[in-house]
């Protein structure tokens, strides 16, 4: 029963993602980077944060990978590669979702937080928050897009992938 739920957000994720970045791909790069009152400050910056959120928590699961320092670390100035480096990401993301099975998301994983409190707490429930983070905060950046001038940006509703 979970395969199937884990294995269309993680679909979703990479679907979204990409919509969103065709939306922000065609403000020019100083409307992206400027500081609009997101948390992590304008588009380019949040973007770059969901970037460091996944490294880190893929590296939580899979022990291999980037390992980022703080999570409002720019890893890309450069929009491109902030691209590049996302599309490797999701990729990344649905191959090791799509690898479960059911028994799978009940692994617990043991971890640290960036302050050094560990934590324990099952792949599943990792999981769940990963795609809720992302979902948090593409709405942030699409609220952005629409500050910055861009009328309608693209749909990210779940559905509107279920539909498709």
């Amino acid at each position: 029963m979970l395969k199937p739920h884990f294995d269309q957000l993680a679909q979703y994720n990479r679907w979204a993602n990409r919509r969103l970045y065709d939306d922000a791909a065609s403000l020019p790069d100083e409307d992206r980077k400027r500081p609009i009152g997101l948390f992590f400050g304008g588009v380019h910056g949040t973007l770059n944060h969901l970037l460091v959120a996944d490294q880190i928590w893929m590296r939580r699961i899979t022990g291999e990978g980037p390992q980022p320092e703080r999570l409002n670390q720019i890893l890309h100035d450069d929009f491109a590669e902030l691209r590049a480096a996302r599309e490797q990401e999701d990729d990344r993301i649905a191959e090791i979702v799509t690898a479960l099975d059911e028994a799978g998301y009940d692994r617990m994983l043991e971890y640290r937080n960036s302050s050094g409190k560990a934590f324990q707490q099952s792949l599943g429930s990792a999981l769940t928050h990963i795609f809720n983070h992302q979902t948090h905060h593409r709405g942030q950046v699409h609220a952005g897009l629409t500050i910055l001038g861009i009328q309608e940006p693209a749909s990210l509703d779940l559905l509107v992938l279920q539909r498709s």
